[in-house]
């Protein structure tokens, strides 16, 4: 059973170290096959919450959907022409990485 606590602090914790980066920074780990792509319509930070918990159905039901999953080759070089900085987030070995949402003006 999760406790609340600990996963607010979780939460707080990831949050803290959550940061936009170049891609260009990411691209040894993408060739490593350790950067994940988040869809902008999830919570970045919940995400990697739900992935440090190992919560197999919630990213299971992502991975389905294709709201998470590797960077594919054509992601990595559209990013790279468009010289894109992506939120970032470390859940030990994976890299999660978001595209920023759309702002309206």
């Amino acid at each position: 059973m999760l406790n609340p606590d600990k996963d607010l602090e979780l939460h707080h914790k990831i949050n803290s170290e959550t940061a936009r980066l170049p891609w260009a920074e990411l691209q040894r780990h993408f060739a490593q096959g350790a950067v994940i792509f988040v869809s902008p319509d999830l919570d970045l930070i919940e995400v990697a919450v739900r992935i440090s918990h190992d919560d197999k159905a919630s990213i299971g039901a992502w991975l389905a959907d294709g709201k998470v999953g590797k960077v594919s080759d054509e992601q990595a070089q559209a990013w790279t022409e468009a010289a894109s900085m992506l939120w970032t987030s470390v859940v030990h070995p994976f890299i999660l990485v978001q595209q920023e949402k759309a702002r309206l003006n």
